[in-house]
């Protein structure tokens, strides 16, 4: 009998085998795909690096940088250029910057606030009087965009929650979870009242030296950290490229089936979707596979367009766009590559990374390439005067791939917990659960095999 089998090959399935390795507990690890990795994937167009997935990762949750320095591959790591951080949100068809001074959308600087063209006069009041604000009954999970109008009216809903949510999670504030997609903001609330007051008084003290930037990456592309892992676990983990089937409890352990073959293991874990993970259970608690079946995705689609930086006029100011629901076509956001990593784009090139959050209309997944690089192109134009044509154009759909924690999240990852508690040897990794970012997933990687190797 394995002693551990993992189902599922992205970064959760293999961080969790290297970490078993780590641990001297062998495994065996299934995935269908012929490169392991998952939505972390990485390709080099015209002299540029181009994420077809995740670009990089946050500083402030230390998992994924305690693990790329395991790897031998700290001297590898670049940080965005954050003294040219700016983001701009769409607003009546132009570029508009957010303030400086927000943590995410609470304002923590009069003056910027005061100034900025993004909201009105009274949003700007609400904002105000947010700080008079004393803690209250505590409310139940509500959506994020019911805690943010609460606070600040409607429009900060519109045009500062609703497109930074969007464009983190490729979802709608008024379906996710103010507890889950915004705790540090719900703990302010509490404890203060105010947010304002809350993110002011946890602001830590200015430091002497430059600021750490707000995210990190590798020179080479995100993809270098799943090579280097599944490199690592060479040897002490099988790959068996299948598709697994079915997990059925088998005496004191399971049977994880794939067409041709049953393999029996004392120890499971399931490193997939949580729609993917509940039919792959059913058979071993219809409980768990009904409540990991309520845990939405939506798919996304990543476009990438290059183009000759000597016909390009508009400046890349700023680390990009995002674009509120009522402003938006057919893109979520835009990220000016160079202007955040410019490591990754050629002296002579303009890079831009469209983001498109497909929710669940499979439909839009469906379009053409050229459709849909067209529809971007018409967008581009109307919003930043791009007239030029792409010298080249990268496009990869990502059917569900993005988890929603929508209200009542906690509570069905509770009554998950609850019932996994009674199932010994069965364990759950990824993005689904406690975070959806590449920390999360190695963090959730870690407390399975930390699990597992506790039991040897």
């Amino acid at each position: 009998m394995n002693r551990v089998v993992i189902v599922g090959g992205g970064i959760s399935g293999l961080a969790t085998a290297y970490y078993l390795s780590r641990a001297g507990c062998a495994c065996t690890l299934i995935d269908p795909a012929p490169r392991l990795g998952g939505v972390i994937s990485t390709a080099s167009v015209d002299g540029c690096l181009v994420e077809k997935g995740p670009d990089s990762f946050l500083a402030q949750k230390p998992w994924a940088l305690q693990l790329i320095r395991e790897l031998g591959l700290e001297q590898e790591v670049i940080g965005s250029q954050d003294h040219l951080r700016k983001t701009y949100i769409v607003r009546r068809g132009r570029l508009v910057p957010m303030p400086d001074g927000l943590y995410l959308m609470v304002p923590t600087a009069i003056r910027p606030m005061l100034t900025a063209r993004l909201v009105g006069l009274a949003t700007k009041c609400r904002m105000g009087l947010d700080l008079l604000r004393r803690p209250g009954r505590l409310a139940p999970d509500r959506s994020a965009a019911d805690l943010v109008r609460d606070h600040y009216g409607q429009e900060a809903v519109e045009y500062l929650a609703e497109p930074l949510l969007a464009g983190i999670y490729g979802g709608e504030a008024s379906q996710l979870s103010a507890n889950s997609v915004l705790p540090r903001l719900v703990e302010f609330e509490r404890r203060y009242g105010s947010l304002t007051r809350g993110v002011l008084a946890s602001r830590p003290p200015p430091g002497d030296g430059t600021p750490s930037p707000l995210f990190l990456t590798l020179k080479r592309g995100m993809q270098q950290l799943t090579d280097a892992l599944a490199q690592a676990i060479t040897g002490s983990a099988d790959v068996i490229r299948a598709e697994a089937e079915q997990v059925l409890p088998a005496g004191g352990g399971y049977r994880v089936r794939c067409p041709g073959v049953t393999i029996e293991a004392e120890q499971v874990v399931v490193a997939t979707s949580a729609g993917v993970a509940g039919a792959l259970l059913r058979a071993v608690n219809e409980q768990i596979s009904e409540l990991l079946s309520q845990i939405r995705y939506h798919s996304s689609i990543t476009v990438a367009l290059g183009y000759d930086r000597s016909g390009f006029r508009h400046p890349l100011n700023g680390f990009g766009f995002l674009t509120p629901q009522p402003e938006r076509g057919l893109m979520t956001a835009c990220t000016w590559v160079g202007t955040k990593f410019p490591h990754r784009v050629r002296e002579d090139r303009v890079l831009l990374r469209a983001f498109v959050s497909a929710g669940s209309d499979e439909t839009l997944l469906a379009r053409p390439d050229d459709s849909l690089v067209a529809s971007l192109r018409e967008e581009l134009h109307r919003l930043m005067g791009v007239t030029e044509a792409p010298l080249f154009s990268l496009l990869h759909r990502w059917p569900r791939a993005m988890a929603q924690y929508t209200v009542g999240h906690e509570r069905r990852l509770a009554e998950i917990q609850a019932r996994l508690a009674g199932l010994p040897g069965l364990h759950l990794a990824g993005n689904a659960y406690l975070g959806i970012g590449i920390p999360d997933c190695i963090h959730s990687a870690q407390l399975a095999a930390a699990r597992i190797a506790g039991t040897a």
